[in-house]
């Protein structure tokens, strides 16, 4: 999964001004394990952010110097238009800078996770930004004590502050309610570290305390099971040898059920807090806040969700058949491909890079114009090397531009992971070419979209162009398989984070036992066990301790309304062409300007009513039609089983 964070939005009200900086990784993912690069890799520069590391920290000492200076600033916020303008442009500015020393750091620690002093300039750049929140915690209360009559009169006497600042300060009124005082946002801010620790010792736990599973395969060969030897050895074709990965793996969780669950209930509990601190209803509430996102958008991608099941559960049956196996599937059943990657589709990136620009033409000259520009850029740093970070992410600096790490393994995954980062890296060129920065830095529920957009429609034009029957069963199949892990994968951790805040909300207790219950009874209900689809060992309900990203307070949804989003906007392209394009477009190009929900609106899609989650089933089922009908007429051509009759359609929702 590719991951796209503002870790340091402007839209809270107790925030500092602006941030673009946008990443997609942890701070530290695991390092490639890889041979050296190819002949074909290309390396970022990273000159164009510093052309040294002595000149990095010589921004981030003048910088840092700068910061104690901003509290000299408060009388003259509210002294004159002018004077608010002034005020709010120093702070702009250092954050602006700020924000590009936070990428080159990051940037520069993943291109190799063993320099230490690379890894020091995160701790470095994190400081900062904890100096700079509390030395800017005043800007909200003197903005909300001046009143809405007071700040629209400095806005409409100043072209330049309604230009850059007029929706900042616009969202902080909108929050005076859950506005503190001076003293009360620079001690939150000053909180901040400490609320964030539950994620710190996760990292602990899983990486320094766990002691990982072991287990035999069938082969005789033991392997141990880090993460990334689970995600290899959960694929085997062997339906022993999963279950004996699955019972090592979740076996070790575990074991440490207890502490995994005393800390992400500290997480939660630090959640609660935020919120009523804030003077929010609840925790749910208090995340969408900042999004100025409506409740019944939350409760309709839920309520979907479930409605969809039975789409859901078609998908399973047809994976039960493809995988031969007579009973209900096993939660162990849910990863080995339902058709292998042929041998013809060997992606090198200069092929990858080819077939991108032309799955993508369907959105006009003015967006592959752009993608041709990243595509042949020195902003991607291409293959895996030892020491490199793992995965797929875009960053993005708002003065210079995107630049892409990614790991290309000459696969259709590695194809994939270049269609999404890329789509990432022109919406950030789309937007910084019309915005300023203050309203650059776009939100993840609009993000996702515009990425896994380009996925749909690189899926629909290698289905279209497929040489061989095996080669359309295989994308249709990866294509089916992202429906189930980005949609309703990431619905299920959606409710399982609404459910365990609103324990704590309702003042139940929470432990590792409890939260496993809570996790299981979903597992259950999502993969149809009382519905003979699925049979859910209750052994594998611990789960919920390896998913990392529950520790980012109500985050994951956002990757199942984008997939909704993208998919909504995949077959209006495809159906109306350069109007629908435009509408895309129009979108990316606002950037940060306007709040998500409003923003898909002015689109045509409204994410609170169902009609765009039941196109995005209406597709998973189209697609399973394709499949179906494909397999059914090559049953007896290499590599694909010959299956009994499928049952019966169920209706789509």
């Amino acid at each position: 999964m590719k991951l796209k964070k503002s870790p340091h939005s402007w839209r809270h009200a107790g925030a500092a001004l602006a941030l673009s900086l946008t990443l997609a990784t942890p701070a530290l993912a695991a390092p490639a394990t890889a041979k050296p690069a190819p002949a074909g890799a290309v390396r970022w520069n990273l000159a164009d952010l510093y052309p040294t590391a002595a000149a990095w920290s010589a921004s981030l000492d003048k910088t840092s110097r700068a910061v104690p200076a901003l509290a000299n600033l408060k009388t003259r916020l509210t002294e004159s238009p002018a004077g608010m303008l002034a005020t709010l442009a120093a702070i702009s500015d250092l954050q602006r800078e700020a924000q590009r020393l936070e990428l080159y750091a990051a940037l520069q620690g993943d291109e190799d996770l063993r320099n230490a002093p690379a890894q020091e300039r995160r701790q470095q750049t994190e400081r900062l930004f904890a100096q700079l929140g509390e030395a800017t915690a005043w800007v909200a209360p003197t903005v909300v004590a001046m009143g809405t009559e007071q700040v629209t009169q400095f806005i409409n006497a100043e072209p330049a502050l309604k230009a850059r600042f007029d929706q900042y300060l616009g969202n902080l009124l909108r929050g005076a309610a859950h506005t503190l005082s001076p003293e009360g946002e620079a001690l939150l801010a000053a909180a901040g570290p400490l609320l964030n620790q539950p994620s710190t010792v996760r990292q602990q736990l899983d990486e320094a305390e766990l002691q990982h599973g072991s287990t035999t395969l069938s082969t005789g060969q033991r392997v141990t099971l880090t993460p990334a030897e689970f995600e290899r050895t959960r694929t085997s074709a062997i339906r022993a040898d999963r279950k004996r990965v699955f019972d090592a793996f979740f076996g070790a969780y575990k074991k440490l059920e207890g502490s995994f669950g005393a800390n992400l209930t500290a997480q939660v509990l630090g959640d609660v807090f935020s919120a009523h601190a804030r003077h929010h209803p609840d925790s749910l509430s208090a995340a969408l806040f900042a999004d100025n996102m409506p409740l019944a958008v939350y409760r309709t991608l839920v309520q979907q969700a479930h409605e969809g099941l039975p789409t859901l559960h078609r998908y399973l049956r047809l994976r039960q058949r493809m995988l031969g196996i007579s009973g209900p599937l096993a939660y162990y059943d849910n990863y080995p491909p339902l058709v292998p990657q042929p041998s013809s589709q060997q992606w090198s990136l200069e092929r990858s890079k080819a077939t991108t620009l032309a799955a993508l033409a369907p959105l006009g000259a003015t967006y592959t114009g752009l993608l041709s520009r990243v595509l042949d850029s020195p902003w991607v740093d291409s293959h895996p090397r030892p020491g490199k970070a793992s995965g797929g992410y875009m960053g993005s600096a708002y003065d210079v531009h995107p630049d892409l790490l990614l790991n290309h393994s000459d696969n259709f995954e590695s194809l994939s992971i270049l269609a999404h980062e890329a789509g990432h890296a022109v919406h950030t060129l789309l937007a910084a070419a019309n915005q300023p920065f203050e309203k650059f830095a776009d939100s993840l529920f609009i993000a996702e979209s515009a990425s896994i957009a380009n996925e749909m429609l690189l899926s629909d034009h290698m289905v279209a162009t497929a040489a061989t029957s095996q080669e359309r069963l295989f994308c249709l199949s990866q294509a089916l398989e992202s429906i189930r892990t980005t949609f309703f994968r990431q619905v299920m951790f959606a409710e399982f984070q609404l459910k365990m805040h609103e324990e704590v909300e309702q003042g139940r207790p929470l432990s590792g036992a409890r939260l496993s219950s809570l996790y299981c009874g979903l597992v259950k209900q999502y993969y149809g066990e009382a519905e003979g689809v699925m049979n859910v060992d209750p052994a594998y309900c611990v789960e919920w301790a390896y998913i990392g990203h529950f520790y980012m307070s109500y985050y994951v949804w956002q990757y199942a309304t984008s997939m909704v989003g993208a998919a909504e906007f995949t077959s209006a392209i495809q159906s109306e062409g350069a109007p629908a394009s435009e509408r895309f477009l129009a979108m990316l190009k606002a950037g940060g300007s306007d709040y998500p929900y409003p923003l898909y609106l002015k689109a045509g899609i409204d994410m609170a009513q169902p009609a765009p989650y039941q196109a995005l089933m209406a597709r998973m089922n189209r697609l399973m039609d394709q499949f179906e009908a494909e397999s059914a007429a090559t049953a007896a051509s290499p590599g694909i089983k010959k299956k009994p009759a499928a049952p019966s359609r169920q209706a789509s929702p």
